[in-house]
């Protein structure tokens, strides 16, 4: 099918033209005809990226009246970059339609000068629920002739918390006004919506509900919690040509995460609610143009992120809601292009893939991150791709006697060698001593399923052991290899670790009578093998421990009575200062939704409080990599 089949006018069929578009999307196809042909109100779900903002954006400029410069059109979108967005895409639409002007209404912005603008005459105002609201208290907008309300981007409006805003907006609209709902996802609140203000609506559905783009693949890379930084920069290293949002929880972690790359020498800006409206527009415009590769952002900035040929969404923590997943991965793989969607997780996250797995319908692989050898053969590789695709510029011709003359005693062989040392040696250096970053999360596994024993071992690191030294000490004795030992966890004078259950025995015999440097070594099973780490209250033993408190220290975990896993309640604790759960959540989600909610919240309530150094990214195993970055004091560009 082609445009011209739609059934629009041909101003409209100009501006495609000129647009380059050449066949209509799916979204396009199903909606397009039946909002031109039809008076009536319409839910579309469709992800992001498949042309929704003309498949509502061409009929609603067919239908209106350009004669008439009252308000015809409302279109609410959730961010500032999202409604500019859709405002530039309207009159990019309306080019050749004569006297009709789309007008944006957000905050940050002057809003007597928005105000101004509208009563100019503006057909169609695009606008964000908060400002809106503001603008009806004062009367600057008139809303009573509507015809036209469409929502964009439901879903995230509504988990924003904009139920109320949205509400009343659409209360104060004509009652024989026509809406059309366009969202990714379809949780309650937007099907609540559809029922209390829309009258038998159309529903029109390209995919499956809830489900995420085909074309994103989707991989996730297990990491102690220290090691996400470090994880971070190997994954960009390892694909020197990726275009990517890394998505953080909190304004916070976005900015540090956006300075520590900035910091070692690579193409980054941050993107987050805290920016001035001038400083958003202007990281914006610096990603559209490629100059920035990484941009980091929060869930709610990233909104109005409408940017081609993004190659990567990174996953640097993952997000509290099931959709909020299903809105990242779908910056990427727009246009029927394919993207990959990158997963940073810790092993007490493994549940959350495996629901993420049976919700979204999609399979993630789990990927090791890359080591420095691996990495510096990708780079020397990106490097002699460059060289092979770079033109020719004919104005070096004058320098080429010179430089052959500089250059005249160099074999071939040694040429291609000092040029691509250059690049081998920097990599080289800067991994040659870095560690294996990837955790084990076969161990997860076991744990979950409670065939794994958790074990406390009165040695840590005022015996100078840290848990590497730990583990290796414990693989030469038990003899169990690399996958025998995890969850190794080191503290000041005592220590924890995991094996299968099936080891137990063998384990504890192995200390029964065991003495380091004339020192007794206790290992004794915690209560609850995998879970709590806490000792069994009979047969302990004390000898070789004296009577050391371990009140305060212990790698102990919070129970919530009855609940299987350890978890329960309402709020959701740990990074970011504890936040309360979104409105939504108290009025019911889906039971899938609500388990991965669950999981989120309980996993945040079971990590330790990260040390100082942790939270600045510079711990005693990692400080190596973070102060000696191969691209420090070098920018690094996209080419």
């Amino acid at each position: 099918m082609t445009f011209d089949e739609l059934g629009l006018d041909t101003p409209l069929l100009q501006a495609i033209a000129d647009l380059g578009f050449e066949k209509p999307s799916k979204i396009q196809e199903e909606a397009i005809p039946q909002l031109i042909a039809e008076d009536r109100d319409m839910v579309a779900l469709a992800q992001t990226g498949t042309g929704k903002t003309a498949a509502f954006g061409f009929p609603l400029l067919q239908n209106i009246d350009a004669n008439s410069k009252t308000t015809q059109g409302l279109i609410i979108a959730p961010t500032r970059e999202l409604c500019l967005q859709i405002t530039n895409e309207m009159k990019l639409y309306a080019k050749h339609m004569k006297g009709v002007r789309v007008v944006a209404v957000y905050g940050g912005a002057n809003i007597q000068e928005q105000a101004r603008e509208i009563s100019r005459g503006a057909q169609i105002v695009v606008a964000t629920p908060g400002r809106m609201q503001d603008m009806m208290r004062r009367r600057m907008v008139d809303i009573t002739k509507l015809s036209y309300c469409v929502l964009d981007e439901a879903d995230e409006m509504l988990n924003m918390g904009f139920y109320e805003d949205i509400t009343n907006i659409l209360a104060d609209t004509p009652e024989d006004k026509l809406t059309w709902l366009f969202s990714a996802t379809m949780p309650r609140e937007v099907s609540r919506i559809a029922k209390e203000f829309m009258v038998n609506p159309l529903e029109i559905t390209v995919g499956h509900k809830n489900e995420g783009a085909k074309n994103v693949s989707h991989e996730y890379f297990v990491v102690h919690t220290r090691d996400r930084y470090q994880a971070l920069k190997r994954l960009s290293d390892a694909n020197p040509a990726i275009f990517s949002v890394i998505f953080c929880r909190t304004k916070r972690d976005t900015q540090k995460v956006a300075e520590q790359l900035i910091e070692d020498g690579y193409s980054a800006g941050a993107l987050h609610g805290d920016l001035s409206q001038n400083q958003r527009d202007l990281v914006m415009k610096s990603f559209r143009n490629r100059q920035i590769q990484m941009l980091v952002a929060t869930d709610v900035a990233a909104r109005g992120i409408d940017v081609d040929d993004i190659t990567h969404v990174v996953n640097y923590q993952l997000p509290d809601e099931i959709e909020t997943y299903t809105h990242r991965s779908g910056r990427t793989g727009r246009a029927g292009k394919t993207g990959i969607s990158l997963v940073i997780v810790t092993k007490s996250e493994m549940r959350k893939i495996k629901q993420l797995e049976k919700i979204l319908g999609k399979k993630f692989e789990q990927k090791q991150i890359p080591d420095g050898k691996e990495i510096t053969q990708v780079q020397l590789f990106h490097l002699a791709n460059k060289i092979n695709n770079t033109e020719i510029n004919d104005e070096i011709e004058t320098y080429i006697p010179e430089i052959e003359e500089v250059l005249k005693d160099i074999t071939k062989e040694e040429l291609i060698k000092k040029v691509f040392s250059v690049e081998f040696t920097r990599f080289f250096n800067y991994y040659k001593k870095s560690k294996d970053l990837n955790q084990n999360a076969v161990g997860a596994a076991r744990e979950e399923s409670g065939d794994s024993t958790r074990y406390f071992i009165n040695v840590g690191r005022k015996d100078d052991f840290d848990w590497m030294k730990l583990k290796d000490f414990l693989k030469e004795m038990t003899g169990l290899g690399q996958d025998g030992i995890y969850r190794v966890d080191c503290k000041d004078a005592f220590s924890f670790f995991n094996t299968d259950t099936q080891h137990k025995e063998k384990v504890l015999a192995l200390f029964e009578d065991y003495q380091l440097d004339g020192r007794r070594v206790s290992v004794e099973e915690t209560q609850g093998g995998g879970g709590r780490d806490r000792k069994r209250s009979g047969d302990r033993r004390r000898s070789g421990r004296g009577d050391r408190s371990r009140s305060g220290g212990g790698d102990r975990r919070r129970s919530s009575g009855g609940s299987k896993d350890g978890f329960r309640g309402s709020r959701s604790g740990g990074s970011g200062g504890g936040r309360d759960r979104k409105r939504e959540d108290r009025d019911g989600r889906s039971k899938g939704r609500a388990n991965y909610n669950d999981q989120e919240s309980s996993n945040r309530r079971s990590d330790r409080k990260p040390t100082r150094e942790e939270q600045r990214g510079r711990t005693p195993d990692s400080s190596s990599e973070i102060n000696k970055s191969p691209f420090s004091g070098k920018r690094r560009r996209r080419n």
